[in-house]
């Protein structure tokens, strides 16, 4: 079985209308794979569609302002997807003179992409025989050819990689790569997959096999870390305090309430008591209200997030510099990770 000419056929037949393939701008193209890393087709559809509106140029990505673009990104997640795009377009700027690179080994030196990022913008743009290998592609040519190699080790990369550029329709290479993505995406799908009706059934192993369940491989390897957050809501002449985080952890630059980390969850009384939280709001404070803990899910962490508001305290001097008054009615301008964000829709309805 022609196993490229049957993809590519079927793509063409079923293919769904995404914007970004109407271009071989690899700018824009760039654009859209930086937004749909982690993130579902219909979730990152609109993001797409605003930066693109908003940025249409690497011109005018690069002299965004970092708090605009994170803003922008706020509800897709990994953070660090945004800032990495800035760090980019600035660096295509002043290095590449304002013309984003199309070729594979060019594309490797900007940050934030890596093999399948330059592999996907060279051969869509400019169909640059190079494989597109991702979560799809795996799972397509696992199940297909019948690998059990798991395909988050060096070794699995390696195989996979070498048997999606054995299988690259050199002459149609951007269509080839979109066509296993998009085949692995709706017809081989991680559950309930559409084998009855699937044209690469009569040759795949794991559906001959009955490993359709059991195929990929993929070796855990990360432990999940466990966090407590416990947040103040401090409010003065419609003002609230506010924390932009630092560097070296999620969030990066994102503007959360004062927050004050603890191993375990901890009593309200408790934390009140500790010597961080008496520099900052002094001995004597009034609880008005708690919420949570409120759980939040990322990639490799599990955190419990408690809000506790103050009612009355006496702000001390020792503030950390990071830490400052934001009126309630500028809070939609700052770029906020997702649990604060949605916290806050219920909140600031109730204190209006």
């Amino acid at each position: 079985m022609d196993f490229a000419r049957v993809i590519i056929d079927w793509y063409s037949h079923h293919k769904r209308d995404l914007p970004w393939r109407h271009t071989s701008d690899p700018y824009v193209i760039w654009l859209s794979e930086i937004i749909m890393q982690q993130t579902r087709v219909d979730q990152g559809t609109p993001y797409f569609n605003r930066f693109a509106e908003k940025y249409p140029t690497v011109a005018d990505f690069a002299s965004a302002e970092e708090d605009d673009i994170l803003k922008m990104w706020q509800g897709l997640g990994y953070y660090s997807r945004g800032r990495n795009m800035h760090y980019t377009a600035r660096m295509v700027m002043e290095e590449y003179g304002g013309y984003f690179p199309s070729d594979y080994n060019s594309l490797l030196k900007l940050k934030g992409i890596g093999e399948y990022t330059a592999a996907a913008i060279s051969s869509f743009s400019t169909n640059e025989a190079r494989a597109v290998v991702d979560g799809n592609v795996f799972r397509l040519l696992a199940r297909y050819f019948g690998i059990d190699i798991p395909i988050n080790t060096g070794k699995g990369k390696k195989v996979f990689t070498d048997i999606a550029n054995q299988l690259i329709d050199k002459k149609q290479a951007g269509i080839y790569n979109q066509a296993a993505m998009e085949f692995g995406s709706q017809v081989c799908k991680p559950k309930n997959p559409h084998c009855p009706l699937c044209p690469l059934r009569p040759g795949c192993t794991a559906c001959l096999s009955s490993r359709i369940n059991v195929l990929p491989v993929k070796i855990k390897t990360q432990k999940v870390r466990e966090r407590y957050f416990n947040y103040i809501i401090a409010i003065k002449n419609d003002c609230i305090l506010m924390n932009k985080r630092g560097p070296n952890d999620i969030w990066e630059n994102l503007y959360e309430l004062p927050l004050f980390e603890t191993d375990n969850s901890i009593e309200v009384g408790s934390l009140t008591a500790q010597e961080n939280f008496v520099d900052a709001f002094g001995p004597r404070v009034h609880i008005k209200s708690v919420v949570g803990p409120v759980k939040h899910i990322l990639s490799h962490q599990r955190l419990y997030a408690t809000f506790i508001e103050l009612e009355e305290y006496q702000e001390q001097l020792t503030l950390p510099n990071y830490w400052k008054y934001v009126r309630i009615q500028d809070l939609e301008r700052l770029a906020q990770p997702k649990l604060i964000f949605h916290f806050f829709k219920n909140f600031v309805k109730l204190i209006k």
